[in-house]
């Protein structure tokens, strides 16, 4: 096990770019469904560990933005592999910029609306507008090291040790499941007024967190 590590941190690898696409597929489908998990498990103690919340807005449990860290968090650090700390702080300031940029965006574009808020949560210290706090950035910047250290080495061991169509083939058709959900809620179903998951999902009884 050891010596397989040292050959991760110490050797490049090389991939073609069909198979590429199939690890940034896997790391799409692994970061958002993490994300996902974390605000559930997050939510419910936030809320005072009285019920649980659905998170994002669509009908699987998977959430874009850490989608987005992670592809970020992988292009900008995992060259630096080699050197945990300086991948931490990468991923510190990566995903920092990408929540500040993303829920500023959101708010000023959506008349105010926000997909979080963290005036309104428990451990808040170093907050920015509600946008942004500390303990965030350090989470996701420990995320990001257990990206870089297990989940991408654990993508590469697939795509080595799959046939590669077959690995194509399961890679893009998860995301690609994920990816259609994600636009049939944010453009489909608003276009054609059609159902999104969160009526559905409100109409069956799960709880959402509402951010004023």
């Amino acid at each position: 096990m050891k010596e397989k590590y040292n050959k991760y941190i110490n050797e490049n690898h090389t991939f073609d770019r069909m198979t590429m696409i199939g690890i940034f597929c896997l790391i799409t489908v692994i970061a958002g469904v993490f994300g996902f998990l974390y605000e559930f498990i997050f939510y419910y103690f936030n809320g005072g560990m009285k019920e649980f919340f659905w998170r994002g807005g669509n009908f699987l449990p998977w959430i874009n933005i850490y989608a987005i860290g992670a592809l970020a968090v992988y292009i900008f650090a995992y060259k630096y592999r080699s050197k945990p700390l300086k991948v931490f702080l990468i991923s510190v300031i990566s995903s920092g910029i990408i929540e500040l940029i993303g829920g500023l965006g959101l708010y000023v574009l959506g008349d105010g609306f926000r997909c979080w808020d963290y005036n309104t949560e428990i451990l808040n210290f170093g907050n920015i507008g509600g946008f942004v706090c500390l303990r965030s950035v350090l989470f996701f910047g420990l995320s990001s090291l257990m990206l870089i250290y297990l989940i991408v080495p654990l993508c590469f061991f697939f795509a080595h040790k799959l046939p590669k169509k077959l690995f194509l083939i399961i890679t893009i058709s998860l995301c690609a499941v994920i990816l259609f959900d994600e636009i049939y809620n944010l453009l489909i179903a608003r276009i054609l007024d059609l159902p999104r998951a969160s009526d559905i999902y409100k109409q069956l009884g799960f709880h959402y967190v509402s951010f004023k």
